[in-house]
């Protein structure tokens, strides 16, 4: 992820971002759904992920975890089951960011991102009160909990400041536990490379080995350190993301997807986040997890996808 490096001076100072701002306006958006279906997503023994030095896990013994529910289903992120909030979203800001420039008046300039702008959001998120950096580096909103989406508006206009929020984990630690690769080092201190996330979506070569047992039937994506957060308790449904709910992507048949080419994986996945990690990147996913279930029965569509043209 080099190109977190990128604008590390606008990263840290708006001003870089647009010249003459005097506040930036922090939302979120909740993806919060009730009931949803069940998703167990390790096979019935995931080694566990020994902490050691940074960057050089090893795996310890099996710890029992619980069998798939659904036989070849694949598990993609909450927040992946939607139309891509990045569009869902913009369309939003831009009719908000045209209010901020009409309640400025004259000469009034704003910029709006979702995600995307060289800003730190989750901090300038806790400086305007939104809500607080849990354990897991993910911002938690006391109304919200933590199945949020971030955006911003920075503007030239000057409004009144918020209180900055403060941080409420307490003496939780149920985040960091239920990491299954241990990615979480430490409170607040994420090593991506170890992390599914990174590992499922942002990574470009093969999953490291020792790695891939943990990852279960993950294909896109992980919540758990979301999961946990006792915050979610309080958390309200959002509305505007449940509209463009992708209900097909709760449970994929994992051999329909080994199956889809070029042209049927952009159908597939037409406007949504998982459109990311490319065809190459899900076929490598898809086979990981079939790995992970030992299902004899996957073995032909393996044996295929081995002689994919993709490498």
């Amino acid at each position: 992820m080099d190109y977190l490096q990128r604008n590390a001076r606008k990263r840290i100072d708006p001003l870089q971002v647009l010249p003459g701002a005097r506040s930036v306006l922090c939302l979120a958006a909740s993806y919060e759904v009730r009931n949803p279906k069940p998703e167990i997503r390790n096979p019935p023994d995931v080694p566990s992920i020994a902490r050691s030095a940074p960057g050089t896990p090893h795996v310890e013994s099996p710890i029992p975890r619980s069998p798939f529910r659904v036989p070849r289903s694949g598990f993609v992120a909450r927040y992946a089951r939607y139309t891509d909030y990045h569009e869902v979203l913009g369309r939003r800001l831009r009719q908000l960011t045209a209010f901020v420039n009409r309640l400025g008046g004259a000469g009034t300039r704003s910029l709006w991102y979702v995600d995307t702008g060289p800003l730190l959001e989750r901090d300038l998120a806790q400086r305007a009160g939104l809500g607080f950096i849990g354990r897991h580096t993910n911002l938690i909103s006391r109304e919200l909990g933590n199945w949020i989406f971030l955006a911003e508006i920075i503007t030239t206009l000057e409004l009144e400041p918020d209180l900055p929020e403060k941080n409420r984990c307490g003496t939780c630690a149920r985040c960091i536990d239920a990491c299954p690769t241990r990615a979480i080092t430490g409170p607040f201190q994420l090593d991506a490379r170890l992390c599914i996330s990174y590992l499922t979506i942002e990574l470009k070569g093969p999953i490291p080995a020792e790695l891939r047992p943990a990852i279960g039937n993950r294909i896109y994506g992980c919540d758990d350190c979301l999961a946990v957060c006792p915050w979610n308790r309080f958390a309200r449904e959002g509305k505007l993301m449940k509209e463009h709910a992708r209900p097909d992507l709760e449970q994929p048949d994992l051999i329909e997807l080994l199956s889809l080419d070029e042209a049927g994986f952009k159908r597939r996945f037409a406007g949504t986040p998982i459109l990311r990690t490319k065809r190459r990147g899900l076929l490598r996913n898809v086979s990981v997890a079939l790995g992970n279930m030992g299902d004899a029965t996957a073995l032909p569509a393996l044996e295929r996808a081995a002689n994919d043209c993709e490498p």
